[in-house]
């Protein structure tokens, strides 16, 4: 697995233009829902007891009353001043997993150490009461190679556990693969089957863009309710705490051919919250057939995900191509109700990488379904500068389009759905690829070319319909690729004096109904 870590946006460059796409439209509050379902059943029920998501909620609503103070833990005997290659040497003992015997799941607790400081509470909830699960570091293992003098079980400090991370039985008969890990920050992971770890999840983004600096939440403790035999699910609620908030979450998960994460959150905002992303997905684009910037490497294309995909209010369809730029770029999609949005790995290919390490082929989609009135906002989409592939620099979240209020409770829910692609509940040609480069033609233009998929113009082919706002579209053109199963449109694209320009593209029946989501892209100099 390579290092990764997350690129404060703060620390890049001067940011660019705001693209705006699709209607506008509220916010907020929504009862329990049923879930959508991934062909198990629904998420347990809370067992009848005094604990569940109200007692988290008011835990939070009373931090609200105070000022924030950070958890930090010093790091000291084996855990201080740790590599990176002595902490992934540290490893939980299966032996003292807190669900021995459950055939379904198991848990392992995450030691502190290297960049994981801020100690985290971790209970388990039997029988609707929370067992508290205590730092204790004979619970772990130290490889000799890493620690050729042994370890220091004795000198725990006032450390805590960092994190946790989930298994079931996934990918093979007996074996219980990791699907779930949540730490640092308030970030998480999950993967399906047939998948490997890439992007990651979050529980809240604060003035991520922002020139003021990005705010990082934490969970500070976790209730994980013992799974039934035969449930498919866990239940895992927690508490979040920062300078600016303080909220409750609860996490229903269900792992398999896809793993869906029924969320639930309830916010108390210490002050008005700006620019406060809900559902935050964050994940890396280095490089890619459209996108490479001079980059000198052997392989074709290097990212966790290659574009943003929505799904309107008003149902239209959109996909934006991720991009390497050498500034920030904050790009704006205004809409009133989004049925869905999230960030996908489309090129699911070997060939399309080249990569038998990193293996992003096998890296996972993430895709947010709100539940209830979300109302008026914006997805937002934010590309950091990167040189390498060990810094996440793309993030996407719903931002409301009015201010979380403080002191009053701000409850939301969605679906958060890991897969190799999400869905496609739209009868429309979607873009499996694009490319772009300098013309051969002059060097002022670029050439670019969008790949549609061909199996929905059998009949007759659509028109194309492409616009700038910015510079001039040369010569656009398409074009049936039988073999490859594609429909390209060609085109040149002059920028002129522009130093960035939002391109878009659709395909029309002649009578000008739409035939293919909408390519959304942006160029910078």
């Amino acid at each position: 697995m390579k290092r990764r870590h997350f690129l404060n946006a703060a620390t890049a460059l001067a940011a660019g233009g705001v693209l705006v796409a699709g209607p506008a439209g509220a916010q907020t509050a929504t009862d329990e829902a049923a879930p959508a379902g991934t062909g198990t059943d629904t998420p347990p029920p809370a067992p009848p007891t005094t604990f569940g998501f109200e007692e988290v909620a008011s835990l939070a609503a009373e931090r609200a009353t105070r000022v924030y103070e950070q958890p930090v833990a010093e790091q000291v005997g084996s855990f201080a001043n740790l590599t990176y290659d002595q902490y992934r040497a540290i490893r939980f003992r299966r032996d003292r997993d807190p669900f021995a015997g459950n055939p379904q799941f198991g848990m392992d607790l995450l030691p502190p150490g290297a960049i994981f400081y801020e100690p985290v509470n971790i209970s388990v909830v039997r029988d609707g009461v929370p067992h508290r699960l205590d730092f204790d570091p004979s619970m772990l293992e130290f490889d000799p190679s890493q620690f050729p003098d042994g370890a220091d079980l004795q000198n725990k400090g006032q450390m805590g556990w960092s994190g946790f991370r989930l298994r079931t039985i996934l990918n093979r008969p007996g074996v219980m693969d990791e699907f779930l890990v949540f730490q640092g920050a308030t970030y998480f992971r999950a993967v399906a089957r047939g998948t490997i770890y890439g992007l990651s999840a979050r529980g809240l983004a604060i003035k991520t863009g922002s020139p003021d600096g990005e705010e990082f939440p934490l969970f500070t403790d976790f209730w994980i309710q013992e799974p039934t035999d035969g449930s498919g699910w866990v239940r895992i609620y927690a508490a979040l705490d920062s300078k600016s908030v303080a909220g409750a979450f609860q996490f229903d998960v269900n792992p398999g051919a896809v793993t869906s994460v029924r969320t639930r959150a309830a916010l108390f905002p210490r002050v008005d919250l700006q620019n406060t992303g809900l559902a935050p997905l964050t994940s890396m684009f280095w490089f890619g057939p459209a996108s490479r910037r001079e980059v000198d490497d052997y392989r074709p294309a290097v990212h966790d995900s290659d574009g943003l995909q929505m799904h309107t209010g008003a149902g239209q369809a959109l996909w934006r191509t991720l991009g390497a730029h050498k500034t920030l770029q904050i790009s704006s999609f205004v809409d009133n109700n989004p049925r869905g949005f999230g960030l996908v790995q489309r090129s699911r290919d070997f060939d399309d990488y080249q990569d038998p390490e990193a293996l992003y082929h096998l890296r996972p989609s993430a895709w947010i379904e709100p539940e209830g009135n979300w109302g008026e906002g914006e997805v937002r989409l934010v590309e950091i500068p990167v040189e390498n592939e060990f810094n996440d620099n793309i993030v996407s979240c719903w931002v409301p389009k009015e201010p979380l209020e403080k002191d009053k409770r701000h409850e939301f829910q969605y679906r958060l759905i890991f897969a190799p692609l999400p869905a496609n509940d739209l009868p429309l040609a979607k873009v499996r690829q694009v490319r772009s480069g300098r013309s051969i033609n002059s060097p002022s233009l670029r050439s670019v070319i969008v790949d549609f998929d061909l199996s929905l113009f059998s009949d007759a082919m659509p028109e194309s319909q492409v616009t700038t706002s910015a510079g001039t579209i040369v010569h656009a053109y398409l074009k049936p690729l039988v073999d490859q199963g594609v429909l390209r449109l060609a085109f040149e694209f002059e920028p002129g004096d522009a130093t960035l320009a939002d391109l878009q593209a659709v395909l029309t029946s002649p009578e000008g109904v739409v035939q293919s989501e909408t390519w959304l892209a942006r160029w910078t100099a």
